[in-house]
């Protein structure tokens, strides 16, 4: 009888520590990082959104009457600033544009993005399903991330990923200043003509 007892003690207490709470843990787990993706990506949404809202219309953006070479160096500046406030996302849409370009022009470098996303995608569902142990040792995502970081950078230094940065970042310099230093604003042409009559 008292083997009995021990043994339905026993039965519970593993039927109670093996699956229940096991399951729960990773299910609790699993819907944390659902729940952060489905935020992480709501908020991407929304930020696109707002750029989206907030777009000039291209008609107006790349409208030929409204270039033309200043006069001075002086209104300029002026022009930088007020072209850039206003065709903020525009000029995202041309940096976004450059990059899709530069990527789809090199094949060896969007496969080796491409590895790198997938060797990212394989670690976050494998940590969604357990813990990863190295030796007894519990390897954290960060880690396992910096491995594959570490991994990919002779990939991507064969890929010619730092001069595609470069020119990517230096071809959206030049044609955003390009553009917001001639695309002439209304306002600039008074105060430059009151001060001309002043003096």
């Amino acid at each position: 009888m008292v083997m009995e007892v021990g043994n339905d003690s026993l039965k519970g207490n593993i039927d109670t520590a093996s699956t229940p709470e096991k399951k729960s843990g990773i299910q609790s787990s699993l819907t944390q990082r659902m729940m952060a993706v489905k935020l992480s990506s709501v908020q991407v949404r929304e930020w696109f959104q707002r750029q989206k809202e907030s777009i000039q219309p291209w008609g107006e953006f790349l409208n030929g009457k409204k270039f033309r070479v200043p006069k001075s160096v002086a209104p300029v500046g002026q022009r930088v600033v007020k072209n850039f406030t206003r065709f903020q996302s525009n000029y995202m849409f041309v940096f976004l544009g450059l990059l899709a370009f530069c990527l789809l022009t090199s094949p060896v470098l969007l496969l080796a993005l491409a590895a790198c996303l997938g060797a990212c995608y394989i670690i976050s569902i494998k940590n969604a399903e357990r813990k990863i142990t190295i030796m007894g040792r519990e390897i954290t995502v960060a880690q396992q991330y910096a491995v594959v970081a570490i991994a990919s950078f002779p990939l991507f230094w064969f890929a010619g990923a730092g001069s595609a940065v470069f020119w990517v970042i230096g071809a959206s310099i030049f044609v955003i200043v390009l553009h917001s230093s001639m695309y002439s604003i209304e306002e600039e042409a008074q105060p430059f003509d009151l001060q001309m009559e002043a003096v």
